[in-house]
């Protein structure tokens, strides 16, 4: 049993950003973070104060969290990119809305002294009897501190505040690891403590200016045990006093979706399963009195995507995706008058046909356009052909004859997009032994249906554009116009390329819908690609004949190929500069060494060009962690570590430099997520290097220091092309089931003979038992989980409630500080009703 936490996120787009660069525009990103914790980034969007990203970003989740922001910023190739404002939005926030938060919501000003992340070492005492009484305050160390410096590190020192008396500690300067250990005494006034409060700040020291605020926590003392407590406590920023500016900063449109839930093991879901698989396994069931036709009558339209995503899981596994395909769309087909409405909707058979085409089809995808939508990035070529959208001073180098500019400019832009489209057809129908053998069955068993619901011959068009709908309008289109989401680039187009990737994606519509409506659309500027898009229709349809020109194998027998399940699949690729960990007391571009890396499920290896002799690998299930460097630490920003532990124990470190911030994040999810099921990972790492005989990071003068920083791997970043666990998927289709049943009965009717090995009986109440079950083991569970720890001391009344944080109110009574190591407490711990 698991419970597990995801977040699904989805930055759609922007609108009315305030301009950062001179040129009177931005180019805005995004950067997610999960309780100061950064975790993904977007893609940049160059030249635009509307940007659309379209990003979906699903977090897994373990130990829940606290809070989600999304940072906008403003990428600039000299000097530190500019902040332009921010979304927060709470633990609570998030849940109290069941069907999640989407919508606009206003960006609000970044305050500095409301960006604190970190945590302090403390231990505090204070004596319940003596005379002098004195509270002694030692501060231990303090990690993670936000870098308020350029260099991307601070020099931080400790102010504590008690009895309107203030002492400081030390300045350590060039680390945001700092080691105090200094203990810092205040006299305490005689008789109660009344509302009397400990505040322990940590500043930045600047030598000009005035200090930056790093954070802070704070103690009423009456509440502080009597005898020394000690532990990790979260820093926390200032009270908000910064004026409303939302609204003025422009907006981001987010869909934000929580989902907490407890997994029970396998065996728990195998009725559930076999009640959805059974019209598959035993065709002779009338198919409107099945559990899978229920499930799809009781989806609505918001959870069709999820709950395709889970059936196409669930029926995966058994080898039974095609023909779960063949049942929904079946069931559309009967339902359809209209043949030119078909499959036009965000039905479930719909939905289930485009993730499935997305987790078979996707090597297929980059196969065949991978290299078209390479060139049209790299050329940067000005194409348009609306009138009223041209530039004109873009033709000037055409000719400086102003009659002749818009036919040139239009002509020219009609060659550039006849070569890329008759390319990109070309690669298509030239595919067909390319294309997956579940995506070719899947469609031949479609035409099939469609022939015998339509079999007039004045609907011959209808097998065709039933599949050129799906591989067309839903696959290829969709990745010409958005590459990056489809994984075909790694940065969204530019304005320019996106304007020829537009262009290039309605002609793709149109071929799909196999020029049925040329001449009837709305932009008749598009009118002189029909000499090209009529040929194309033809060859279309003969690539759609012979893709379905397979023998389709029984049922079971068309496995779906899961996404990197092959032990040798590449996970990820690419150039990168490498540095061994005895090669960081080198200059950086001595150190560094041009390498071709490949991730596999079993190493991450590394050869001199693509496909050559491998030079070295580490094995995936000896890493250990893999966490970013500190910006200050090398000359480059972008830099990763590997820290893997060797057959003798010893552990070992290898620096991996990446181009760019995107790129950095896609290695260093892609090796956490290959790493996720590694057991004895380190709980902490030096985020620096280790020069100088002194550690970068936390100047700590010896090697084997243990690390300052924690490690980041229980965030997983999930993918919509991984499947992930069964019981997960049957788990959520279970939660979808009870809430669309609950108070509302079920078909009774008895469907036919159950399959062998299976009770039988009327449907409803088979339905309805097994929903029961799984109620029974959810509540047995939740008897399990429950503690009998007494609830904290609750505050006296003007205090503010308790925040969130990582001090050992995490585990009242428990005695355990952030990073899990039980301490020496006595009574109630001081982060419980504490910290403020």
């Amino acid at each position: 049993m698991a419970k597990t936490t995801s977040l699904r996120c989805r930055v759609l787009e922007g609108k009315d950003l305030p301009a950062k660069d001179v040129s009177g525009s931005s180019d805005p990103y995004c950067v997610v973070k999960v309780d100061n914790e950064v975790v993904a980034r977007t893609a940049t969007v160059w030249k635009s104060l509307n940007p659309f990203w379209g990003e979906e970003i699903t977090l897994l989740l373990p130990h829940g969290f606290h809070s989600l922001t999304i940072y906008v910023l403003d990428e600039d190739t000299i000097g530190q990119d500019d902040v332009i404002g921010k979304i927060s939005l709470s633990h609570q926030q998030i849940s109290a809305e069941p069907r999640g938060v989407d919508r606009w919501l206003s960006l609000a000003p970044v305050n500095p002294d409301q960006e604190v992340q970190g945590e302090i070492h403390l231990e505090l005492q204070v004596p319940k009897w003596g005379h002098p009484r004195v509270l002694r305050c030692h501060l231990i160390e303090a990690r993670d501190l936000a870098p308020r410096d350029p260099s991307g590190s601070s020099d931080p020192f400790g102010r504590v505040s008690c009895c309107g008396h203030t002492l400081e500690t030390a300045v350590i300067k060039k680390t945001r690891f700092p080691h105090w250990d200094e203990v810092l005494e205040f006299e305490l006034p005689e008789g109660e403590l009344g509302e009397a409060v400990l505040s322990v700040e940590v500043w930045d020291w600047d030598i000009v200016g005035k200090n930056d605020f790093l954070g802070r926590v704070e103690f009423f003392l009456d509440t502080l045990c009597p005898g020394p407590t000690r532990g990790w406590f979260q820093l926390l920023p200032f009270p908000s006093t910064t004026e409303d500016h939302r609204g003025q900063l422009g907006a981001l449109r987010l869909a934000v979706r929580l989902l907490e839930d407890t997994v029970l093991p396998h065996h728990h879901y195998q009725p559930l399963i076999q009640l959805l698989t059974e019209p598959i396994l035993c065709p002779a069931q009338s198919p409107e009195g099945t559990a899978l036709a229920v499930l799809e009558k009781v989806t609505s339209g918001e959870s069709r995507q999820d709950v395709a995503t889970k059936l196409v899981k669930i029926f995966s596994d058994q080898g039974l995706a095609v023909p779960l395909l063949d049942f929904l769309t079946t069931r559309e087909l009967a339902r359809t008058s209209d043949p030119n409405t078909l499959f036009r909707s965000n039905s479930l058979a719909s939905k289930s046909m485009e993730q499935f085409m997305k987790v078979v089809g996707l090597p297929y995808l980059h196969e065949v356009l991978k290299p078209v939508v390479n060139r049209i990035f790299e050329e940067k070529k000005y194409v348009e052909l609306d009138p009223s959208k041209m530039e004109l001073s873009r033709g000037r180098r055409i000719s400086f004859k102003g009659s002749l500019l818009e036919a040139q400019v239009q002509e020219s832009s009609l060659e550039l997009l006849k070569g890329y489209l008759g390319d990109i057809v070309d690669a298509i129908v030239g595919s067909v032994d390319k294309c997956p053998l579940p995506m070719r069955v899947a469609f031949k068993q479609l035409r099939r249906r469609v022939e015998e619901r339509f079999p007039l011959a004045q609907h011959e068009d209808v097998r065709y554009f039933s599949i050129s709908g799906f591989l067309f309008l839903r696959f290829f289109a969709p990745a010409v116009l958005t590459p990056k989401l489809f994984g075909l680039r790694e940065q969204h187009a530019e304005p320019c390329t996106g304007r020829t990737l537009l262009l290039l994606a309605k002609a793709l519509q149109t071929i799909g819908n196999l020029g049925l409506q040329l001449g009837q659309g709305k932009e008749p500027w598009m009118a002189p690609l029909n000499a090209v898009l009529l040929p194309s229709v033809t060859r279309v349809r003969a690539f759609l004949d012979a893709l379905v020109a397979v023998e389709s194998p029984e049922v079971g027998e068309v496995p779906v190929p899961q996404r990197h399940s092959q032990p040798s699949a590449t996970i990820r690729e690419g150039p990168l500069h490498t540095c061994p960990e005895g090669g960081v007391a080198l200059l950086p571009r001595f150190a560094f060494k041009k390498r071709h890396f490949r991730l596999s499920a079993q190493a991450l290896a590394c050869a001199k060009t693509p496909g050559g002799q491998v030079l070295s690998s580490i094995a995936v299930e000896q890493i250990r962690a893999v966490e970013q460097v500190d910006k200050g630490t090398f000359q480059h920003p972008h830099v990763l570590q590997v820290v893997a532990r060797d057959d003798t124990g010893q552990l070992h470190t290898t620096y991996l430099q990446c181009k760019s911030a995107p790129e950095l994040w896609q290695w260093l999810w892609a090796l956490r997520r290959a790493t996720s099921a590694n057991r004895d990972t380190l709980p902490t790492c030096h985020p620096g290097a280790f020069r100088a005989r002194r550690w970068t990071c936390c100047l700590q003068p010896t090697r084997a220091a243990p690390g300052c920083s924690r490690t980041h791997g229980t965030v997983v970043l999930g993918e919509w092309s991984d499947l992930g666990d069964t019981a997960v998927a049957a788990q959520s289709l279970y939660g979808h089931l009870r809430a669309a049943l609950a108070g509302a009965p079920v078909d009774s009717a008895v469907p036919g003979p159950p399959c062998p090995g299976q009770a039988g009986g009327p449907l409803g109440d088979r339905l309805q038992e097994v929903l029961r079950d799984l109620d029974i083991a959810h509540d047995a569970f939740a008897h399990l989980e429950e503690s009998p720890e007494p609830p904290p001391s609750p505050l006296r009344a003007p205090r503010p409630p308790a925040r969130p944080s990582l001090s050992p109110s995490a585990h009242p009574g428990r005695g355990r500080d952030a990073s899990g190591d039980t301490e020496g407490t006595r009574g109630q711990q001081p982060g419980t009703g504490c910290i403020l």
